[in-house]
């Protein structure tokens, strides 16, 4: 093996490290942040004081992270599990204390066809273990979006309606 790049990602020692797609890795480190990098080139960051404004951060630590290619996973030193969107790092679930103490790692359940019973009408599945000896199931909601059939039928209305206001507007428009 031979190293190809190094570099400072945090202040401290890294708690976790998890590959993600495009050749993108997510640490999470003692420093209280959890990061995305590109090569050496940080992408995206957490930061406690930033993303739960009210919690001290120094109560809180990332432990643990996964990241799924849709979805990044975390557990915090106070057993604290979250699910971020892993472009953008928008939290989607967060559950406060969800063990009695330390989350030592997160995983998504993956979308095979065992995964997929599990899973249900969720949109993704994160199973969590820590300290206190359990494992937990945490289901994201499936987000609700229109059906394109919808979409589609709505747009067309408003072309129409769009006409008919012309049309009353400018007689003779067509």
């Amino acid at each position: 093996m031979k190293k190809t790049l190094e570099f400072r990602a945090h202040n401290g020692e890294i708690e976790d490290i998890a590959l993600g797609p495009d050749n993108k890795v997510v640490t999470a480190g003692r420093d209280f942040q959890c990061c995305v990098w590109q090569q050496d080139q940080l992408v995206t960051g957490l930061c406690w004081h930033e993303n739960l404004p009210g919690i001290p951060d120094k109560a809180y630590r990332y432990q643990a992270c996964r990241d799924s290619g849709t979805f990044l996973g975390l557990g915090t030193v106070t057993g604290s599990v979250a699910i971020h969107i892993a472009f953008s790092l928008q939290r989607l679930y967060y559950v406060k204390e969800a063990h009695g103490i330390v989350v030592t790692d997160v995983a998504f359940v993956p979308e095979s066809r065992p995964g997929r019973e599990l899973l249900g009408g969720h949109e993704a599945a994160l199973l969590s273990v820590a300290v206190d000896s359990r494992c937990k199931l945490h289901l994201l909601p499936a987000r609700r979006s229109l059906p394109v059939w919808l979409l589609l039928l709505l747009c067309a209305g408003l072309i129409v309606a769009t006409i008919l206001l012309l049309q009353l507007a400018f007689p003779g428009f067509l």
